[in-house]
């Protein structure tokens, strides 16, 4: 059984979940620096089967490139470079910082808790994930 794992990317975080190896259920994974991320990758798809890497795609609300997408498509580039053997799919990543910040508003977390952007980060990535396998149904 493979996993797939999202990616919340950013210039100075990185969010990451997965999903389990049934892909039914995404999960958090953690957040980690964006120097970091490559490496971070490395040893999880040395210890897990990963088969598809979901990365989110920064659009405004009109549907064009939000101004950070160069940055992502760069980085979906280098991925697909180090990563030849795993698909990379992109998906729309408009309000998920929004709707991660409304969950953990909603789990009863308190003010300064929500004020962890590595959290925040790590959450968008879940919903990302969880948007994606809604598509395959």
């Amino acid at each position: 059984m493979s996993k797939i794992v999202a990616i919340d990317y950013g210039r100075k975080r990185v969010g990451l979940a997965a999903t389990d190896d049934l892909k039914l259920i995404a999960s958090g994974l953690t957040t980690v620096h964006a120097s970091e991320l490559i490496d971070y990758l490395t040893e999880y798809v040395k210890n897990n089967d990963v088969e598809l890497f979901v990365v989110g795609e920064p659009k405004n609300l009109d549907n064009t490139p939000s101004e950070f997408a160069e940055g992502t498509d760069n980085f979906v580039k280098h991925l697909k470079r180090t990563f030849k053997d795993i698909e990379v799919v992109r998906m729309d990543e408009r309000f998920t910082s929004k709707m991660a910040f409304q969950t953990m508003i909603d789990s009863g977390l308190k003010k300064k808790a929500r004020r962890n952007k590595e959290l925040v980060d790590e959450i968008s990535a879940v919903i990302i994930l969880q948007s994606f396998l809604s598509t395959l149904d």
